[in-house]
């Protein structure tokens, strides 16, 4: 079966927004098989609203390609689609780890890779929603061959941060990896493990490992990729909004009672946006006030940053949320 994009969607270049009432363009992209279709663009741009329209439109399920939504427990600090719009359209990778057991990359694509065998089988198509980059990136286009985890080193840099900070991990990143210290945040303590790992197992630093592994020839995932995104001072107010409606929500609550289950702070998911700041709070390391106005200013840099991750991604045709959802169908065939 032949579908396509509706030719009456505004598209813009890599670098330019479309407004809802820009003049619409037309375009044909034609797909003589329906391939994998993604959904990406930053926090709070309206992703989810647009997915189960989308999904619905094309007989899809949706597969989350968010880190922290794995985890069962976080809901509201990771905005995690409610029971009843998962009744809408059924939604997969979504609560399948706790928060204490390990779950990285190759566990996303492990796991993703059967669910999309399964749902090809069942004539379903597989629509991937998220804003994790590197978890996108290794479904299609695979994981650089890089050593497995070696829990003697990933022991020993715990306990340097435990004596020394996390500031210190970052500082190791900086000397062995730059390129991949300039990627990650220095509270994203959980990559900066792994990029230490590598280079402590192989001597060679992980941003070395990808690169070699994007120049191999190889399968890659067919995949159509749709982005949103809204200019900058509108998506600022939504982040905003959000985090004001998750605290109303009860998200001071959800991280005492996962502390109250004895997970400790220092777990990955718990060190996660949002959840790291009310931890902060909670153990009386700053105020409410400045814990929510910082949740607030590092939500906004972590959407900077998934803008200038996905902009990198010449495949990714960038939309408007509101130009796609005034349309009587977004996908039409």
């Amino acid at each position: 079966m032949t579908k396509f994009l509706n030719s009456s969607i505004p598209q813009s270049p890599n670098h330019q927004i479309l407004s809802p009432n820009h003049q619409i363009t037309k375009f044909s992209h034609q797909i003589t098989h329906f391939p994998l279709v993604a959904l990406v663009g930053p926090t709070a741009v309206g992703k989810t609203t647009l997915s189960l329209r989308l999904a619905k439109e094309i007989c899809a399920e949706i597969i989350s390609v968010d880190s922290v939504q794995v985890f069962r427990g976080l809901d509201i600090g990771t905005a995690k689609p409610g029971l009843e719009e998962q009744k809408q359209v059924p939604h997969h990778l979504i609560d399948v780890a706790d928060p204490n057991e390990p779950f990285d990359a190759a566990d996303f694509v492990r796991k993703a890779l059967g669910i999309i065998r399964s749902m090809t089988l069942s004539g379903k198509v597989p629509l991937l929603v998220g804003g994790s980059g590197l978890y996108l990136r290794s479904l299609l286009e695979g994981l650089a061959p890089c050593p497995g985890r070696d829990p003697m080193v990933r022991e020993m840099l715990r306990k340097v941060s435990a004596n020394q900070g996390e500031r210190a991990l970052y500082d190791l990143l900086v000397g062995a990896d730059p390129e991949a210290a300039c990627r990650l945040h220095p509270n994203d303590t959980f990559r900066i493990i792994r990029a230490l790992e590598v280079y402590h197992q192989t001597g060679e630093p992980m941003s070395i490992w990808q690169k070699r592994h994007k120049r191999t020839p190889g399968q890659r995932l067919v995949c159509t990729k749709i982005g949103l995104v809204r200019p900058r001072k509108e998506l600022y107010e939504r982040i905003d909004s959000r985090v004001g409606a998750m605290l109303d929500a009860g998200f001071l609550e959800e991280v005492k009672i996962l502390l109250n289950k004895g997970y400790s702070h220092h777990l990955k998911p718990l060190q996660s946006l949002g959840y790291r700041h009310i931890i902060r709070f909670l153990k009386g390391e700053m105020s409410f006030d400045e814990a929510v106005s910082q949740l607030r200013r590092d939500t906004r840099r972590y959407a900077k940053r998934q803008i200038t991750w996905f902009r990198a991604d010449p495949e990714i045709r960038w939309y408007h949320p509101d130009a796609l959802m005034s349309l009587r169908r977004i996908w039409h065939g």
